[in-house]
């Protein structure tokens, strides 16, 4: 049996009886499963979320934890290595308007590692089921936003898979699992609906807990969208820290922005758009940012719909060096006059394994 690297999640692909084995990245392997669609609301506190930074003696007792249990918080971080004769690589492919494009054939793709051209040898559209991790903004900054946030909800829902798995997590001072995982959209919709904003914001705590959460997630293929409309200013976690650990998961991460205005208060506010961008574009998603909050339910819309929208696509390595980081480049080839104004999302590389 051929062991697989999968740059991003599991896909079904007509391969020949055998071919594909079911990997999870060992990144999550000593995640907590959350079965209960609605329990009480946890927070970041809750799971034993700490920042990975070394602990200053001053800190009292009762935040620190057993060396067991930072173990476990480092390993969701490790970088994600296999054994990898076989790479399936799932894009995303939008046109001018941002619409998913799905009429490509697999002689619409080149791809490369390391700028070396490879055989496309599978190629196929994304079938299966996606686990979602919805991430919602509840901070302070929201409170005259709040009605047009939940509009985008239900659009969001509205356009859904009742196939697909769901969990949401709102964010304010502090990140909280607010239903989870569940496939009762009307559900979830109404605990949604029943939040009210107050508080600063904690986005990167709340990426750091879907990650977490998406590690005992019932599909293979696993999606985070962030609905905000700034930066930062309450998380434990660190930019550089969350932009490390997105690239080595196995989760693609879309995110909704909504930026009304060119005047900012504080640096976290105007620098808001740029850290949703380094955070999703490394994962294959993509961040959307709009500038009327009348715009936000059709995006909403656009991403739900989006996140079903992906084509597979399959090689094997030219080259085999042991514990790197390898390179991935997928371009759209000139076969058409079209071509030229759609884009390709795509994580851009993986770890090979250590030998």
């Amino acid at each position: 049996m051929d062991d697989i690297a999968y740059v991003g999640p599991k896909s079904f692909l007509e391969l020949p009886p055998g071919t594909i084995m079911n990997l999870r990245a060992c990144v999550f392997c000593s995640l907590t499963l959350f079965s209960i669609s609605f329990a009480p609301a946890q927070s970041i506190e809750d799971v034993h979320v700490v920042p990975r930074r070394t602990v200053q003696p001053e800190q009292p007792k009762a935040e620190l934890q057993s060396a067991a249990d930072s173990e476990s918080l480092y390993t969701w971080a490790r970088p994600f290595r296999v054994n990898s004769d076989l790479v399936l690589v799932p894009v995303t492919v939008t046109d001018a308007r941002q619409r998913p494009v799905m009429q490509l054939s697999k002689q619409d793709f080149a791809l490369y590692e390391d700028e070396k051209r490879q055989d496309i040898q599978y190629f196929g559209v994304e079938t299966e089921p996606v686990s979602v991790a919805l991430l919602v903004d509840v901070s302070k900054s929201m409170t005259d936003k709040i009605e047009t946030e939940r509009a985008a909800i239900s659009e969001f829902f509205k356009n859904a898979d009742p196939h697909d798995d769901y969990l949401a997590i709102t964010f304010s001072d502090r990140p909280r699992l607010l239903v989870g995982p569940t496939q009762s959209i009307d559900d979830l919709q109404s605990k949604l609906m029943e939040v009210e904003p107050g508080g600063s914001t904690a986005m990167l705590d709340a990426v750091y807990l879907a990650e977490r959460q998406l590690g005992s997630a019932r599909y293979n293929r696993k999606v985070i969208v962030i609905i905000s409309d700034g930066g930062d200013n309450a998380s434990r976690y660190t930019l550089r820290e969350i932009k490390k650990a997105v690239q080595e998961s196995d989760a693609q991460i879309y995110a909704i922005g909504l930026f009304e205005t060119f005047f900012f208060n504080t640096l976290e506010e105007k620098m808001g758009k740029k850290w949703l961008s380094e955070i999703t574009d490394r994962t294959g998603g993509r961040t959307l940012t709009v500038d009327s909050r009348a715009k936000l339910p059709e995006t909403a819309a656009k991403i739900s719909r989006e996140i079903r929208s992906a084509y597979m696509l399959g090689y094997r390595p030219t080259t085999a060096i042991p514990n790197r980081w390898r390179r991935i480049k997928v371009q759209l080839v000139d076969s058409s006059p079209s071509v030229h104004a759609f884009r390709a999302y795509y994580k851009k590389g993986y770890f090979t394994a250590e030998q």
